[in-house]
């Protein structure tokens, strides 16, 4: 019950409020099955790409992290080819940083955060990373040629 009500609360919020270039529903009146749409950010290599993500929200939400994942490929050290991000508010502790007092919303934004600054001393994309770290010329033609690619609408 806790669960469906701050979830039906999360969901208005960010319906009426939502932060710059993020969008999220429920997928087929699911309400542990949510979609969210993340626009790329000016300046970056992912710029006027759409991406499309999944939200799976756990029965022990919010004691337990929703699982996100990149439905839209992309090209970037922290996120691999099936779509798994690599960010600690997503994890529980001691490895992770997930708490009850965060919600969608700020998951959505540090995962935009991630796309525009990637961290690539913690990769799930041991090749992208060490492009980005050593080749960033090349990383950015190859992250803007992904998002041409596969996140242009």
């Amino acid at each position: 019950m806790q669960r469906a009500s701050r979830l039906k609360r999360e969901l208005s919020i960010l319906t009426t409020e939502p932060p710059p270039g993020i969008t999220c529903w429920q997928n087929e009146d699911q309400l542990d099955d949510l979609r969210a749409q993340i626009l790329g950010g000016a300046d970056t290599p992912y710029e006027k790409g759409i991406f499309n993500l999944e939200i799976v929200v756990p029965e022990r939400y919010p004691f337990e992290p929703p699982k996100i994942r990149f439905l839209t490929p992309i090209y970037h050290p922290n996120i691999d080819s099936a779509g798994r991000i690599c960010l600690d508010v997503l994890k529980l502790p001691p490895k992770g940083a997930w708490r009850p007092s965060l919600n969608i919303s700020t998951l959505l934004t540090s995962i935009q955060l991630l796309m525009a600054e990637p961290n690539p001393d913690d990769p799930l994309m041991a090749d992208i990373s060490s492009e980005y770290k050593y080749n960033k010329q090349l990383f950015l033609l190859n992250a803007k040629e992904w998002t041409e690619k596969y996140a242009s609408q």
